[in-house]
């Protein structure tokens, strides 16, 4: 394989990663909650396997750095953000007058967004982040959010108003949570013993058990814990 085919095969992966997000927008506004949420968990494969693929084949570029960023604004900024601005303008016009003021609620959705362009750009410029994270991952606030909305769409006897509530309540904090000063560890082993990884390990396990025993909303749950283990071992540093 040539050198110039080996540079472009890490931007390509990027390219996927872009066009899942891209995907999971169209869903979204489809109400397919499900497949939007299967399109970021795509998104995340590709996001993961560019870096490998520039790590394996030594074809790092700025380039690739700076599409990165854009990727993965898309598939989990864009992305998570129409899903929940659907989920509640749906929610809201099917319960609700279209003329009332509880319609512009929905537009708090692209908090995310935004806030997740601010994670991204601080990501960028952070010297801080090269092992670890500072700050919720956007990876993890979209798969958050991707399992979450589609968990909430099933639910049925839940009252419209409650459920605005909680969702907004989610928004707020996870728009802070991205951009705050918490330190996160990374999900990348470095090796595969005990020593080092065990925060890794546990997590890995909770989210099999997670999934095995609650399904879609597992992920969700394991994000929450993820956070929460984060807390936990950055106080006791």
């Amino acid at each position: 394989m040539s050198f110039l085919m080996k540079k472009h095969i890490p931007n390509t992966i990027t390219c996927l990663n872009l066009i899942s997000g891209c995907i999971a927008c169209v869903m979204a506004f489809n109400h397919n909650y499900l497949w939007a949420f299967i399109f970021i968990i795509t998104a995340s494969v590709f996001d993961f396997f560019d870096g490998f693929a520039a790590r394996l084949l030594k074809a790092y570029s700025d380039i690739g750095k700076e599409l990165d960023s854009l990727a993965d604004m898309v598939s989990f900024g864009v992305a998570p953000g129409m899903i929940i601005f659907v989920f509640l303008q749906h929610t809201i016009l099917i319960n609700y007058s279209p003329d009332s003021l509880l319609v512009y609620i929905a537009y708090i959705a692209f908090l995310i967004p935004a806030f997740s362009a601010l994670r991204l750009a601080k990501f960028n410029v952070d010297d801080r982040q090269s092992s670890s994270f500072i700050g919720l991952p956007t990876p993890a606030d979209a798969l958050f959010w991707g399992a979450l909305i589609y968990q909430l769409s099933q639910l049925e006897k839940i009252a419209p108003l409650y459920l605005l509530i909680f969702v907004i309540i989610c928004v707020l904090m996870f728009s802070c949570l991205m951009i705050s000063e918490i330190p996160m560890f990374s999900l990348k082993f470095k090796n595969y013993g005990w020593k080092g990884n065990g925060a890794r390990y546990i997590l890995l396990l909770i989210a099999i058990f997670s999934l095995a025993f609650l399904g879609i909303s597992g992920i969700s749950i394991t994000i929450v814990i993820y956070i929460l283990m984060s807390l936990f071992t950055s106080r006791s540093m």
